[in-house]
């Protein structure tokens, strides 16, 4: 899963920010020295109209996880749709050395925009830099550069608030239970993103005092992970009310050992934007009854960003001339409710 350093920048939901309307404004960069030019805030409203031919470079890491495939998926996707950008893409490397090797070869073609996400951005950050004093705008995707110097934009998801509101969906779920117990499945404990998001959890069961968070393992975002600590936790944990995973993809194996332990008495919350979970929500035949979004939709935004910087464009609907520096992507909560809004947008 993707290692950010959290930010607070403006906040759209996933949806909302999936849409090409929003982010191909028709506001310039440059203000117009007329006098008869309407103000920013009486701009129209974004279009999708062909404007200035774009290149957008774009670099990933290698898509070996589930939600890192869906990013490049995304990115492709959304280029696709614009007749006047050109995706130049490179086949992602986890290597950093590699990684910056092919973001050079990108710059040297002298693309027009550059979207990266990171496979470090501490390792990756004097790169950012060199393409922005070549005078190549850089979308910083998810994984964040150690300076801003290095990126015109940064977007990418919330992962305190992936927390925050899986604890608030779970709390209110069991509010008025006496002494309910609550357990977590964590990803790889030596990541920032799962730090922020056990904060997030935690920060949230404060507002329920009948909660008590009883168990926490820290898995590896994968299937296997997390059907060997979610089969250790159900093993020490005779009586659990709800269960929090982060990660989708490792609840696979977390679901495989709760159905091996015969166990239903919990509810259980994932965490990213799987379809499997999607579908088992849909389903509601099991224990999973929701998932908090970590949208993979954001690479197609940063390619709607890419493009509006291209053509020196602002965001529609926003009164500024130019792109905000900093989107922070709203960690939405999917269940029964609402999960045909979000099946198209599920990664495998």
């Amino acid at each position: 899963m993707p290692e950010i350093t959290s930010r607070r920048g403006l906040l759209f939901g996933a949806a909302a920010v999936s849409t090409g309307a929003l982010l191909t404004g028709c506001t310039s960069n440059e203000p117009s020295d007329s006098k008869d030019e309407p103000a920013a805030n009486d701009q129209p409203a974004a279009d999708d109209k062909p404007g200035k031919q774009v290149t957008i470079g774009f670099a990933g890491p290698q898509a070996d996880h589930g939600w890192l495939n869906a990013i490049n998926d995304n990115a492709k996707n959304r280029a696709e749709k614009y007749s006047d950008v050109m995706l130049e893409i490179t086949e992602g490397s986890n290597d950093t050395a590699q990684q910056i090797g092919q973001i050079e070869t990108l710059i040297n073609k002298k693309v027009d925009v550059l979207v990266v996400l990171p496979a470090d951005g501490k390792a990756l950050t004097q790169v950012g830099l060199k393409a922005m004093r070549a005078g190549i705008p850089v979308v910083n995707l998810d994984r964040i550069f150690n300076t801003p110097q290095a990126y015109r934009c940064w977007i990418g998801g919330d992962n305190y608030g992936m927390g925050l509101n899986a604890g608030h969906y779970i709390g209110e779920k069991l509010k008025g239970k006496s002494g309910a117990r609550v357990i977590e499945l964590a990803g790889l404990d030596n990541l920032e993103l799962t730090k922020q998001r056990t904060q997030g959890f935690d920060d949230a069961l404060k507002n329920y005092p009948n909660i008590k968070k009883v168990a926490r393992q820290a898995a590896e975002f994968t299937v296997e992970s997390g059907q060997a600590k979610m089969a250790q936790l159900l093993q020490a944990q005779s009586k659990v009310d709800a269960l929090w995973n982060h990660d989708d993809d490792q609840g696979v194996g977390a679901l495989r050992a709760i159905e091996q332990a015969g166990r239903d008495d919990f509810l259980m919350v994932g965490g990213a934007g799987a379809l499997s979970a999607f579908q088992a929500i849909e389903q509601d035949d099991g224990v999973l009854k929701a998932t908090v979004l970590y949208p993979p939709t954001m690479a197609a935004s940063a390619i709607d960003l890419a493009r509006a910087l291209g053509q020196s464009k602002g965001i529609g609907g926003l009164a500024e001339f130019e792109i905000p520096s900093s989107l922070t992507l709203y960690s939405a909560v999917v269940d029964k409710t609402n999960v045909d809004q979000y099946m198209s947008t599920g990664f495998k």
